[in-house]
């Protein structure tokens, strides 16, 4: 299909082949762009490996960040490999499921929408986890509604399909998990579609690998009213 899957990794060695191998399975990327964001774990050694033995009709593009600039870096330069009518974000670190890409691209095919959100709080099922990480997004989400005047009800969701002329009209420039936010705003200021469709979550603990932690919520909250204010 036209699709094009970004997907950023930071020191992801055990979980990237059966990350990607889900992605495969589908069947429904025409492309995949791997952004490693100057990782330090051997996550390098297993991309250098993968696209010697890639034979997938899909195309496979690597690209190698020259330091750790964060997700949202790797996933602009992700947008910049991309050459698909719809893109799709998709974290390495098996908490998002890619077989639900065609719940996620539907209203995108369909005409309805030109953004889409996967919300992990529609009703799908998920792992329980932390409270307090639950709570802190409930409050961020409310807090960028207020300001961009739409209804989400996952706005740090890592899930998001949009047609690329959202590109064409929109320029980001956070590179750590300010992406999120600054996502939002700015496609809720252009006047963009946006939908939300309900997906599945398995989130990781600390121990497994999480990385975003309750800094990145604090500056998540400067994005949002820094960007909303932006004219």
């Amino acid at each position: 299909m036209d699709v094009s899957v970004v997907m950023p990794v930071y020191n992801e060695r055990e979980a990237l082949r059966e990350s990607l191998g889900r992605v495969l399975e589908t069947g429904i990327p025409g492309e995949v762009i791997i952004v490693d964001d100057g990782s330090v774990d051997g996550t390098r050694d297993v991309l250098k490996d993968i696209e010697q033995s890639h034979r997938d009709a899909c195309v496979l593009k690597v690209v190698y960040q020259p330091k750790n600039q964060g997700k949202g870096a790797a996933v602009r330069r992700g947008f910049q490999e991309a050459s698909k009518s719809i893109l799709i974000i998709q974290d390495a670190d098996l908490e998002y499921n890619p077989s639900e890409y065609m719940t996620l691209i539907t209203p995108i095919l369909e005409g309805k929408a030109d953004v889409v959100y996967g919300s992990r709080f529609l009703g799908g099922p998920h792992r329980v986890l932390y409270f307090w990480h639950s709570l802190g997004n409930k409050f961020l989400t409310l807090l960028s509604n207020m300001f961009t005047n739409v209804n989400l009800s996952d706005m740090e969701t890592g899930y998001k399909a949009f047609h690329r002329s959202v590109l064409e009209r929109v320029h980001f420039v956070s590179d750590r998990f300010g992406f999120e936010p600054e996502f939002t705003v700015k496609v809720a200021k252009a006047g963009f579609r946006i939908y939300e469709v309900p997906i599945s979550y398995e989130g990781r603990t600390y121990a497994e690998g999480k990385k975003i932690n309750w800094k990145d919520g604090v500056a998540a909250f400067w994005w949002i009213v820094k960007f909303s204010l932006q004219k």
